[in-house]
């Protein structure tokens, strides 16, 4: 069974930085496509950054330059390095895998991801 387990959120001023982290188990991480995506209440999930199972990244056009996805196939871990972080960041994120191959490509689309976590609350507030 896959589980997924994200920490690092938390309360932050303006321009600060948060360092997410989620732990996988019950699967390989170098045969999964995982990725971070976010949601406000009343707003659809989005996606943040992905990453294909060689550590490849994709980013969302709000996040580029800001944040950074690492993936460690090794420890079967999934960071996500935020920087520069807006009030606008404020979000429950939630870490997301999926089994892929070594010709696909990351994705930031929710329905490609059949596994979840329980989500981490990043605020950004001053």
């Amino acid at each position: 069974q896959v589980q997924l387990v994200e920490s690092g959120g938390g309360s932050v001023q303006p321009g600060g930085s948060l360092r997410l982290s989620c732990e996988a188990s019950g699967l390989t991480s170098s045969t999964y496509c995982m990725g971070w995506f976010r949601q406000v209440p009343g707003q659809e999930r989005e996606g943040v950054a992905g990453s294909d199972i060689f550590g490849n990244p994709s980013y969302a056009d709000s996040v580029k330059g800001r944040f950074t996805i690492s993936k460690d196939n090794a420890k079967n871990t999934l960071d996500l390095q935020m920087n520069s972080l807006k009030p606008e960041d404020t979000a429950m994120y939630y870490c997301a895998a999926r089994v892929c191959g070594w010709s696909s490509s990351a994705s930031l689309f929710r329905r490609d991801f059949p596994h979840w976590g329980q989500g981490t609350q990043v605020t950004v507030s001053s």
